[in-house]
């Protein structure tokens, strides 16, 4: 069984600094991870490319021969990679063992995980290639300034959860250059009825009906839990890297085989 990480969230909240902080942090224990390009516009990297879309097709590419913006031409690319599923991503999937852990670094486009299948269908290729897959989603933790902000970045990982139906980190990146931590505290693991009451106090009368409905959405699917990534500390991507395997089950079937094949019982 492989493992696996889909890394999402809004542009700009910090998909490959994580995916490069990941990397040297898994370097300097001793563990091996793969990082997988998966944005066709990407051109620099910190880290050590194993998979690159770019070798199946480039956005530059796309936009001089069809003509097509910059964000109709990474949707054109990422339904490119759709249809290859069965043969580029494969092929470059069996270069891998079958406990081999990678992490794809996705583009920031919202479309791709809320309402455009192609991540959902890239995700269900990843499973019947026996892979365990968990979704990281970062969220620009200098976002969250006030109640309604944090309310909005919810609800676009509960987007991406309904539609990708998988097990979901969330995480506040960027938390090293937030300098009052104080005023983010209360978002980590913050109080319904405080975040209902705030919200409140921000919006129309007119709107503590949909207020309500929505501060319950929010508590029933756990989407107010967020994990703090502050990447000046090891402790910090150690923590976040910990829950992320017990998510995909990182780690068990070795537990398993050591058990079973302990000298000791014999």
């Amino acid at each position: 069984m492989g493992y696996a990480q889909l890394v999402i969230g809004p542009a700009g909240s910090g998909k490959s600094t994580y995916c490069s902080s990941l990397h040297q942090h898994c370097e300097t224990v001793g563990r091996t991870i793969h990082i997988v390009n998966l944005d066709p516009a990407a051109e620099n990297f910190d880290y050590p490319v194993a998979m690159d879309i770019r070798e199946l097709i480039s956005l530059d590419d796309v936009m001089e021969e069809l003509g097509l913006g910059p964000n109709g031409g990474l949707i054109y690319c990422m339904e490119h990679l759709e249809e290859n599923l069965d043969d580029w991503l494969s092929e470059e999937l069996d270069n891998y063992l079958d406990d081999d852990y990678l992490v794809f670094d996705c583009p920031g486009q919202i479309e791709l995980f809320s309402h455009v299948p192609v991540l959902k269908n890239f995700v269900e290729h990843l499973k019947r290639k026996n892979f365990n897959v968990c979704v990281v989603y970062l969220l620009d933790s200098q976002f969250i300034t006030d109640v309604t902000k944090f309310i909005s970045g919810c609800m676009a990982s509960l987007s991406a959860m309904v539609q990708l139906e998988l097990p979901h980190v969330n995480i506040l990146s960027k938390m090293d250059l937030v300098r009052n931590k104080r005023d983010l505290e209360k978002y980590l693991n913050p109080e319904p009825t405080t975040l209902l009451a705030e919200l409140n106090r921000r919006m129309a009368p007119q709107f503590e009906k949909l207020n309500k409905s929505l501060i319950e959405l929010v508590d029933q699917y756990s989407m107010v839990s967020f994990l703090p990534l502050d990447l000046r500390k090891e402790s910090s991507i150690q923590y976040i890297l910990s829950q992320i395997d017990n998510c995909i089950q990182y780690g068990e079937d070795a537990d398993v085989k050591i058990k079973d094949f302990d000298p000791d019982d014999d």
